[in-house]
């Protein structure tokens, strides 16, 4: 019987990773659609909103809303890809993961056509709507115009999306030296 509980257990985590990818890339389709009302359930009321660069800062369902609301007046069309997610579940509580999700996009900002890599760190919690965003930090190796990619690329300012020049947050090993300690843990 216990092997029976246990291969229960593992095939309801691959259906919760499942779930979990699909929750990401509803989030591509949802911000390519400009889906003001699917935010709420992308997000847990109490989510959080972040970005490495600082830029973004948003806590409770209300203020990530108000910041997607800002986004979707500057942005036109979008094109969000997923290329992976990396899912860990807690060793505690069913109801709770974390992830690592990377992506690009393809923006239309301002008029400007625009290419940005990213990375999420999440956090996703079970909810009666099902698994939702609980926590969300951006991190982007550029975020540039397309005419400006082939340069940017080879430099540390990859960041050039809020009319000046920033270094990228990732990799981190070429900003600090070492690879980020969430990397070694999951080796670990």
């Amino acid at each position: 019987m216990g092997t029976t509980l246990a291969l229960e257990d593992r095939i309801k985590r691959l259906e919760d990773k499942d779930q979990i990818r699909d929750l990401i890339v509803m989030y591509g389709i949802i911000m390519d659609e400009h889906d003001f009302e699917g935010i709420e359930r992308l997000f847990t009321k109490t989510a959080s909103l972040t970005s490495a660069d600082g830029v973004f800062s948003a806590h409770g369902i209300d203020a990530i809303k108000s910041t997607y609301q800002d986004r979707f007046a500057v942005l036109g069309a979008s094109n969000h890809v997923t290329h992976g997610n990396v899912v860990r579940f807690a060793d505690d509580d069913p109801d709770q993961a974390t992830g690592v999700v990377t992506s690009h996009a393809e923006v239309s900002r301002e008029e400007t056509a625009l290419i940005a890599a990213l990375r999420y760190k999440d956090k996703y919690q079970r909810t009666s709507l099902g698994w939702q965003i609980s926590e969300r930090e951006m991190s982007f190796m550029y975020y540039v115009s397309f005419d400006e990619f082939k340069d940017a690329l080879v430099s540390d300012e990859r960041v050039r999306v809020y009319g000046d020049r920033r270094t990228a947050d990732w990799p981190e090993r070429l900003n600090t030296g070492d690879s980020p300690k969430w990397i070694k843990e999951y080796i670990s």
